[in-house]
């Protein structure tokens, strides 16, 4: 895992605001590239790819949901699975 990505999950984790290159984080929310790909909200985690596949999206997302736990995003034939099932990318809650 990247350093930006440890730090910056590490903040999101920890509440309070980050920036360094194309990531950042303030207000519990999760920045790449200016698209918000990760929020807490209510006791709740909710993800997104904002439609990017690339891996930089799949690396901050897999540093946001392995800190808590969660196998996370892996790639196969150009598909990208979460929790075992195709995911395509769309917001969706992860149980905290």
């Amino acid at each position: 895992m990247r350093k930006i990505t440890k730090e910056s999950v590490k903040a999101f984790y920890n509440n309070y605001n980050y920036s360094n290159n194309n990531t950042f984080v303030n207000d519990n929310k999760f920045y790449l590239h200016h698209n918000l790909i990760a929020e807490k909200k209510n006791n709740k985690l909710f993800i997104c790819n904002c439609g990017w596949f690339s891996n930089t999206t799949k690396e901050r997302l897999n540093g946001i949901l392995n800190h808590i736990g969660h196998a996370g995003i892996y790639q196969k034939n150009f598909c990208w699975f979460l929790d075992g099932e195709k995911w395509n990318g769309n917001r969706v809650e992860i149980k905290l």
